[in-house]
């Protein structure tokens, strides 16, 4: 059985670029980054949506030897999903917080 080395996570706060205070670089990093998170997010749910559905289709067809490894691939797609969700809340949340500031 092969194991897959897990990347470390980044911290999503911390710019890599430097940008010139109050010039146009500082709100595109910040934009790009927001949309950084949702896609890696998306791409982290269709990784492990491909993963649990081969290691189901090995299970149907009997090539499946250790059936731990289904379950492991079902957690994983599993907390995947909860994590994109509950992003989404957050973003839905501080938008309508952002909508209810009256100027």
């Amino acid at each position: 059985m092969e194991f897959e080395r897990l990347s470390p996570l980044q911290n999503p706060f911390v710019r890599t670029e430097t940008g010139i205070p109050g010039g146009e670089s500082d709100a595109r990093p910040s934009a790009s980054l927001f949309a950084d998170i949702f896609q890696s997010a998306i791409d982290n749910v269709r990784t492990t949506e491909t993963v649990k559905n081969d290691a189901q289709y090995r299970l149907a067809t009997g090539q499946l030897d250790n059936p731990a490894e289904l379950s492991i691939a079902q957690s994983q797609w599993s907390m995947s999903v909860e994590l994109l969700v509950q992003l989404r809340n957050s973003a839905l949340d501080a938008y309508s917080e952002l909508m209810r500031i009256s100027l």
